[in-house]
C-alpha cells in the first residue's frame, strides 16, 4: 500500500462516516499522509482529525475514533493507536507493506509517473543567455534545473514545452560584431566589446567560410561578421546544451518579434486593454497599478522600441501559442524583473498569480583545491559549461547543479565532485544503482531467480530495515508530484541520497544471496524483488534528472 492509497483510504472512511451521519463535515480533498520520524508511531502518521475536528464540532480523538474504526476494518492495516491530540498512527501488516516492491517492479519505469499536471499547457524559459559568448556557470545551473523539472512535470502528466530566448537583437550584438570584426583585422577589440579567445576562433571561423570578407567596405564586414557571428554562436549554443543532455523545443528569436511587427501589434493590444498612455513623446505601460515601482516605457521619444516592449510581446506570444502557464528562470541579478514581467501579464487581462511564474537562480562558486576558480582558458573571465563538464563530467555536473534549491547560493568542489566517496553525492547515489545491478549480476550467474510475481511473498519482508526502505520507496510519487508543484527539482536528488542510504543499510544487513551450500529461498527471492524495486527507482529518479544509471562502476 502506498502513501497515496493510504490517503485514499482515510478519504473513504471520512465518506463513509459522513454518509452514516456520524460527522458533518466535507470530505476533504487531500489527506497528508506521512511517515513518522519515530519508528514506534506506526508506518504512517495521519492528522485528519485535527484536520476536521472545528467543522465537525467534536474533539480530535472522537473524530479519530470514528476513522479508525472505519479503517480497522480493511485488508493490511495491522494496528491504529490514536496518539496525542488526535493523531492517527497506522501500522500495517508485513505483505501489504512488501507488496509495493511487487507494484514497483511490474510498474517499471513507469513507477513515480501521475497526472497531477494533467491538461496543464506550461513553458518553461531557461538559460536563455545573450548569444554572444559561450554559456557561462550561472546559465549552466539553469540547463540542469530547468530540464530537470521539463521532465519532473512531464512525468506528472504536463505538456511541457522546453524554450531558449535568443536575444539577437540589441546593442549587444553591434557590440559583438564589432569585436569580431576587430580580431579578424588584427585590431585591438573596443573597449566596450567581448573578449577571450572565443572571440578569435570565431571570428577566423567566418573568415574562413566568407573567404573575400575582409576585402569588403567596414559597414558591409560589420553586417557580415554580426550575423555569421550570431550564426555560429548560436550553433555552438546549441551543441554544449545538446552535449549536456538539455534538448529544447523551440528556439525563439527576439529579433523575429521586431521583424514581424509582433512589438507595435503588442503595444496596441495593451493600448486596447486601456494601460498605455502617452506621454513627453513616448508611450507608456501603466504597470504601477498592478505593483511595478513604476510605470513603463515601450517606445521611447526617439520612435525606437525598448527591451520592455520586447518582453511584452514575448509574453504575448507565448499565449498566443497556448501556454497557459508560463515560467521565466532568471538569473540571480534579475530580481527587478518579477515585478515588471507581472505587471505586463495583468495588463494583458491575465492572471499573475497563474500565468507566469519568475524564478531567480542563484550564484555558482567553484572550488578547486580549496580555491575559487575564476577564469576560463577560452573566455577569458567566466566559467563556460564546457569548463565544468570538463572538470567534473556531464553526471556530476547535472546532479550537483539540480540538488541544492536554486534560492540558494551553490559551491561545486572538484575535488569532492571527481571523488568515488560517499562525499560525492552523486557517486553515491549511483554506486547504490550499480551495487543493485550487481546483485542480480550475481544471482544470474548463481542461477538464481527472483520467481514470478504470482510466487513472491511480500509477507517476508519484515525487518526494520526492509520496512524502513520499502516506506521510503513508497514516497517516490508524492516527491515527484510536489517537486514538480514546488517547481523544485532538488527534491528529487535529496530523495534519491535517502534511498540510496536506506537501501545500502538494508544491503548491509540482510543478506540477500546465499553463501556457500545455503538453499535458496523465498526470503532470497523476496529481498530479490526489493532490490530490484529499489533499483527501479533509483533509476527512475536519475532519469528525471538527467543522469545516468550506471549498472558497474
Amino acid at each position: 500500500m502506498t502513501p497515496a492509497e493510504l490517503s485514499q483510504a482515510v478519504q473513504a472512511a471520512v465518506s463513509a462516516a459522513v454518509e452514516a451521519g456520524e460527522l458533518t463535515v466535507a470530505v476533504p480533498e487531500t489527506v497528508n499522509v506521512e511517515r513518522p520520524k519515530n519508528r514506534d508511531h506506526g508506518d504512517y502518521a495521519v492528522n485528519v482529525a485535527l484536520q476536521l475536528a472545528k467543522a465537525a464540532g467534536r474533539p480530535p480523538r472522537q473524530v479519530a475514533e470514528l476513522v479508525a474504526a472505519r479503517l480497522r476494518e480493511l485488508p493490511g492495516i495491522a494496528k491504529i493507536d490514536i496518539a496525542g491530540p488526535g493523531f492517527l498512527n497506522i501500522t500495517l501488516d508485513a505483505a501489504t507493506q512488501g507488496e509495493l516492491a511487487r507494484t514497483i517492479v511490474t510498474a517499471g519505469d513507469a513507477y513515480g509517473r501521475g497526472d497531477a499536471f494533467a491538461g496543464q499547457k506550461i513553458n518553461l524559459e531557461f538559460v536563455s543567455a545573450n548569444p554572444t559568448g559561450p554559456i557561462h556557470i550561472g546559465g549552466v545551473r539553469w540547463a540542469a534545473v530547468g530540464d530537470s523539472l521539463a521532465r519532473i512535470l512531464r512525468a506528472s502528466g504536463a505538456d511541457v514545452t522546453t524554450e531558449y530566448y535568443i536575444n539577437d537583437a540589441g546593442v549587444q550584438i553591434s557590440k559583438f560584431g564589432k569585436s569580431l570584426q576587430a580580431a579578424a583585422n588584427g585590431k585591438p577589440v573596443p573597449e566596450d566589446g567581448y573578449v577571450g579567445e572565443y572571440i578569435n576562433d570565431i571570428a577566423a571561423e567566418i573568415v574562413k567560410q566568407n573567404p573575400g570578407i575582409l576585402a569588403e567596405s567596414e559597414d558591409d564586414q560589420l553586417t557580415r561578421f554580426r550575423s555569421e557571428g550570431l550564426r555560429l554562436m548560436v550553433a555552438e549554443i546549441q551543441r554544449s546544451m545538446e552535449e549536456f543532455g538539455v534538448h529544447f523545443d523551440v528556439w525563439f528569436s527576439e529579433k523575429s518579434l521586431h521583424d514581424s511587427g509582433a512589438v507595435e501589434k503588442a503595444v496596441e493590444r495593451l493600448r486596447e486593454q486601456g494601460h498605455v498612455y502617452d506621454q513627453d513623446g513616448a508611450v507608456w505601460l501603466r504597470t504601477t497599478d498592478f505593483g511595478d515601482d513604476k510605470d513603463r516605457v515601450l517606445i521611447k521619444a526617439d520612435g525606437d522600441t525598448t527591451y520592455f516592449a520586447s518582453d511584452a510581446a514575448y509574453y504575448l506570444n507565448k499565449r498566443d501559442r497556448g501556454n497557459d502557464v508560463n515560467v521565466y528562470m532568471l538569473g540571480a541579478d534579475h530580481h527587478g524583473y518579477v515585478g515588471r514581467l507581472k505587471a505586463i501579464v495583468a495588463c494583458a487581462g491575465d492572471d499573475p498569480s497563474h500565468n507566469i511564474e519568475v524564478l531567480i537562480g542563484q550564484f555558482v562558486k567553484m572550488l578547486k583545491d580549496g580555491e575559487e576558480v575564476r577564469m576560463s582558458k577560452r573566455a577569458g573571465n567566466i566559467i563556460t559549461i564546457d569548463d565544468v563538464v570538463d572538470w567534473i563530467g556531464v553526471d556530476a555536473a547535472r546532479y550537483s547543479l539540480a540538488r541544492v534549491p536554486t534560492d540558494s547560493t551553490l559551491t561545486l568542489d572538484i575535488d569532492v565532485l571527481t571523488s568515488q566517496t560517499n562525499e560525492n553525492p552523486v557517486f553515491y547515489v549511483q554506486y547504490a544503482h550499480a551495487r543493485m545491478s550487481s546483485v542480480a549480476r550475481n544471482a544470474a550467474e548463481l542461477g538464481i531467480d527472483k520467481g514470478a510475481a504470482e510466487d513472491f511473498k511480500p509477507e517476508l519482508l519484515s525487518t526494520e530495515w526492509e520496512n524502513q526502505l520499502l516506506g521510503r520507496l513508497g514516497e517516490f510519487p508524492g516527491v515527484l508530484a510536489t517537486a514538480g508543484e514546488l517547481r523544485e527539482a532538488h527534491r528529487v536528488a535529496r530523495y534519491l541520497e535517502e534511498l540510496a542510504r536506506d537501501y545500502h543499510r538494508f544491503y548491509d544487513n540482510c543478506r540477500i544471496l546465499p553463501r556457500g551450500d545455503e538453499e535458496v529461498t523465498d526470503l532470497t527471492r523476496a529481498r530479490l524483488w526489493l532490490a530490484e524495486a529499489t533499483r527501479t527507482v533509483v533509476a527512475n529518479g536519475l532519469g528525471l534528472l538527467g543522469v545516468s544509471a550506471p549498472e558497474r562502476m
